[in-house]
């Protein structure tokens, strides 16, 4: 029988032979969640043997990630501030930099009943977390993907959250609504930035949920207003070299407050601001 020291040491070998960025991490990461404990309590227990079946299903998730596939697909979940969201193939893995986004949203927003709408949900992270936040709130996620929407609702239902599910495009689903509260993470990656990106991101997550650039603002900008009561909020995360696009895209008089946030990179992350048709 294998020790978790054993495993730990072969598997890390292995992953580094297959160009595996943090190897060591990775292997323990994986032996964690396979045996429901916290990375770093594998130490209190190192040379504890583990049982085939288990040795097994390792093996096979380490050969995985061998060959890139993204720590969260394996698992198949991922934390989210306080939310355990399902993750597959069908959707982006949230990163950081969104959980960083969906903490900057709550703290602008009034602790008041508003209605919400969370656009291109994907896993349904944000629009979920802030539903855990704000229960008063009538939070609506939508997402043109239906394979997504049904992990959205599966996150929905794993979390005890009470929300809306809509397929369709941007827009669409809304037609004869307004909304208080607008948040999205769309695709704002260029072309040409998606062939730079990781091994890990080209070959695994959707590329129809990253590539799409400025056009998803420019359709936002204008499409827009008549979705909106006035004084809503917009929250968009977008690419560390938009903001200067942003500020022309929403340069008509009717888009107030517009101000970037920067991510933990230090990078302009962020966008909000707010519409007002009859501001002063």
């Amino acid at each position: 029988m294998r020790s978790v020291r054993e495993l730990i040491k072969l598997s890390t070998e292995y992953l580094e032979k297959k160009g595996v960025a943090h190897a060591r991490r990775e292997a323990e990461e994986l032996l964690a969640a396979l045996l429901n404990r916290k990375r770093l309590e594998l130490y209190f227990d190192y040379d504890a043997p583990l049982e085939e079946g288990e040795v097994t299903k390792y093996r096979e998730w380490i050969k995985r990630k061998g060959e890139k596939e993204p720590l969260a697909y394996i698992i198949g979940e991922v934390g989210f501030l306080d939310l355990k969201l399902k993750v597959t193939s069908s959707t982006l893995i949230p990163r950081h930099e969104t959980e960083i986004f969906a903490d900057l949203i709550l703290k602008k927003l009034p602790e008041m009943p508003l209605e919400i709408w969370d656009i291109c949900c994907g896993t349904g992270c944000l629009g979920l977390a802030i539903k855990s936040k704000r229960p008063s709130s009538h939070v609506r996620l939508s997402d043109i993907s239906k394979e997504a929407l049904e992990i959205a609702h599966t996150n929905a239902q794993l979390n005890g959250l009470e929300v809306d599910l809509l397929e369709g495009d941007l827009l669409t689903p809304y037609t004869g609504s307004k909304a208080d509260v607008i948040i999205c993470n769309p695709p704002y990656v260029t072309t040409e930035e998606y062939e730079m990106l990781e091994e890990e991101v080209r070959l695994f997550e959707p590329k129809g949920a990253l590539v799409g650039g400025l056009e998803f603002y420019q359709r936002f900008a204008a499409e827009l207003p008549p979705f909106l009561n006035e004084g809503a909020k917009l929250f968009f995360e977008i690419g560390k070299n938009q903001k200067d696009a942003l500020m022309e895209i929403f340069s008509k008089s009717h888009w107030k407050q517009k101000h970037c946030e920067k991510d933990w990179g230090g990078h302009d992350r962020f966008f909000f601001l707010e519409y007002h048709r009859n501001f002063g």
